[in-house]
């Protein structure tokens, strides 16, 4: 009986239970505003999802809209806090804050790949791990938030979710996000992502954090600092500038890409 219930189910049936076996009230903690059921359904849906149980809608519309909320919300910032800046300047830091590859570090940090709905083929090679699908749906996710409350509650979330990438441009003056320059790196080398191990000693209030970055099993930087943030983007750097010198250690070999 089940299973020829499940055979019956309709593309609109399988959407709504494949979102409600996600208990997705820690993401919407974690972005700190209330979002529609509807709208999150939608923004988190990916196209492989909605072909394979269409024809359904996916976030790709919302994905446009976000696209365009985040670039005015990070560029609106930018002009405000560096005010002598010409324009290539911003626009670069701009163009590096809001990257594929930015983004992809956000949708990790508030742990967005388990939420995304995926179709059977992307889920088994790693769809929720892809900089691709978590930068586009991070964007869906921003895009569903400024349709539901409009563009100031919507910039509000954006700029808290990259207060550090921001706070790291101005305090360098130009952009210096170790973490995104590591991942652009490894992409450019076919390499695995990578991957911060941190731990801390110290009472709550004073705690210092050890991070590690592997790529793989092999370690590439260690940084310490008074916050996990600070002391993943030590390591990071120091992977960028290990990686300089012993890139084929870590770069795909002819056929592993």
């Amino acid at each position: 009986m089940s299973r020829s219930r499940r055979s019956k189910m309709t593309g609109e049936q399988a959407w709504e239970a494949a979102f409600a076996a996600v208990d997705h009230a820690p993401l919407v903690t974690t972005l700190g505003i209330d979002v529609d059921p509807e709208l999150l359904r939608l923004a988190l849906t990916h196209r492989s999802f909605a072909n394979e149980h269409g024809p359904l809608p996916n976030n790709e519309r919302l994905e446009f809209l976000g696209d365009a909320v985040l670039g005015l919300s990070i560029a609106g910032r930018l002009y405000e806090q560096f005010p002598s800046r010409p324009e290539s300047d911003i626009s670069k830091m701009r163009a590096s804050i809001v990257s594929r590859y930015g983004l992809a570090d956000v949708a990790r940090d508030i742990g967005l790949g388990a939420h995304i709905l995926l179709g059977k083929g992307e889920e088994v090679t790693g769809g929720r791990e892809k900089d691709s699908i978590l930068a586009d749906t991070t964007e869906a996710v921003f895009g569903a938030i400024y349709r539901q409350h409009g563009f100031e509650p919507a910039r509000a979330v954006i700029l808290r979710l990259f207060d550090d990438k921001l706070a790291t441009a101005t305090a360098t003056g130009r952009h210096q996000d170790w973490k995104t320059a590591l991942q652009e790196r490894l992409a450019e080398l076919k390499a695995p992502n990578a991957d911060y191990r941190a731990t801390s000693v110290g009472p709550d209030h004073d705690q210092t954090f050890t991070a590690d970055v592997y790529v793989g099993e092999r370690s590439l930087g260690q940084g310490v600092g008074p916050n996990k943030k600070l002391a993943e983007q030590e390591a990071a750097r120091q992977a960028v500038a290990y990686l300089r010198d012993h890139y084929a250690e870590v770069a795909a070999k002819p056929g592993e890409e």
